[in-house]
């Protein structure tokens, strides 16, 4: 029988590739900061809508906060935040999938955080398959590069490619600190424990991007409010997205559900080729084959 957490990190997946296309499309309309603020602006009263109605309707109790929730929480807040807006600087710099790509390193990066923080350690067939996956990854990056050694480390050692694997890299704290501020709540189950993390953090991130902008771009906040309709979908998509994940995340370690999470590129190529009407050329498609054997490696290892 599939565990629990598969097919909700795979939901996830096609909801943060929904948002991340929908904030590709506001960044005509809005600058980085802007198009990064809506998942989480609009996103916060869904999650409290969603607490609320497990709470009132599904009859479950709140978990109390403490404080190594609310710095774990706030680590994790303030990493998503900056990761966000280095990926949306990303679809600037190159076309959607391959700025989504470059993140993608993420579950590496997941890993080595989760054993420094958290202590968890990975099976080998577990680390061979991220290992496919990130390969497939590495040769996206480069797919439109020619093939020399020259051009190959240029291309891996570029400003894109750093600020992709810097985000995937701040991703990867997000991720296992969002785990840990789950996992310190005692909280009915994962899916409140989740949901109330959610909220937090949410709320968190919306007030302090609100702040930010209030001291450095107060037009900005115009735009995004004009824009409510557009953003507003963000908001959803990305608030469901983080639901799952950080139930996913709640129910297996942070490298598993992150390395799963590499089918959102498969959903990014497909947004790519028939939304934006971006070419793709064949080591993409190959890079994009060996992600799926990594994901099918680490659903079957």
């Amino acid at each position: 029988m599939m565990e629990l957490w598969i097919p909700i990190t795979i939901a996830a997946a096609f909801l943060q590739n929904l948002r991340s296309a929908l904030q590709r499309h506001l960044r005509s309309s809005l600058g980085t900061r802007g198009a990064s603020f809506v998942r989480f602006g609009y996103g916060f009263p869904v999650a409290v809508l969603y607490v609320a109605a497990l709470h009132f309707v599904g009859g479950y109790f709140l978990p109390q906060m403490n404080w190594p929730f609310v710095g774990w929480a706030i680590l994790g807040g303030l990493a998503q935040i900056y990761a966000t807006i280095m990926l949306v600087y990303l679809f600037s710099l190159r076309n959607f999938a391959v700025g989504t790509a470059y993140s993608k390193t993420e579950p590496v990066q997941a890993a080595l955080f989760g054993l420094v923080l958290l202590g968890e350690r990975l099976q080998p067939g577990t680390v061979l398959a991220i290992i496919i996956g990130v390969i497939g990854v590495m040769l996206i990056s480069v797919a439109r590069t020619p093939l020399n050694a020259r051009s190959l480390l240029a291309a891996l050692f570029s400003r894109t490619a750093l600020i992709g694997i810097a985000s995937g890299g701040v991703f990867g704290i997000s991720a296992v600190a969002y785990r840990s501020a789950s996992l310190s709540l005692d909280g009915p189950n994962a899916v409140v424990q989740a949901a109330f993390t959610l909220a937090f953090v949410t709320g968190f991130q919306t007030l302090y991007m609100l702040v930010w902008m209030v001291f450095t771009d107060r037009a900005e906040i115009g735009k995004v409010i004009r824009s409510w309709r557009s953003s507003a979908l963000v908001g959803l998509a990305g608030v469901l997205g983080s639901a799952g994940w950080f139930t996913a995340m709640t129910l297996q370690q942070v490298a598993y559900v992150r390395a799963l999470g590499q089918i959102e590129l498969v959903f990014t190529f497909a947004a790519s080729v028939f939304l934006f009407k971006e070419r793709i050329n064949r080591l993409e498609v190959l890079g994009c084959l060996l992600i799926l054997t990594g994901i099918l490696g680490l659903i079957f290892v």
